[in-house]
C-alpha cells in the first residue's frame, strides 16, 4: 500500500522532474523517487558511477522470467 505525502521542493527541480518524467514515461513523483532511489544508492557505495547504479536498479527491477541463463564455456581438452 502506497502512501502519500505532500513535500515542498524548489521549483527548478520540480521542473526538471516534470521534463524527465515525460521522458522515462513515469509521473513527476514517480521520477523524484527514481532519482531517491539512484541517489541514495550513490551515497552508499560512492566507488561506483552514478550510471552503472542506475542500469542495476532498472536491470533488477526487470522481470527474470525471459531472461537467458548463464552457460559457462566448456573447458578446452
Amino acid at each position: 500500500m502506497t502512501v502519500s505525502t505532500s513535500i515542498r521542493i524548489d521549483r527548478t527541480l520540480y521542473d526538471q522532474a516534470r521534463a524527465d518524467a515525460m521522458v522515462e514515461h513515469r509521473s513527476i513523483a514517480g521520477q523524484v523517487e527514481y532519482w531517491a532511489r539512484v541517489g541514495r544508492a550513490a551515497l552508499d557505495n560512492p566507488d561506483l558511477p552514478a550510471g552503472f547504479i542506475a542500469e542495476s536498479l532498472a536491470s533488477m527491477a526487470e522481470s527474470h522470467d525471459d531472461a537467458t541463463a548463464f552457460l559457462a564455456r566448456s573447458r578446452r581438452a
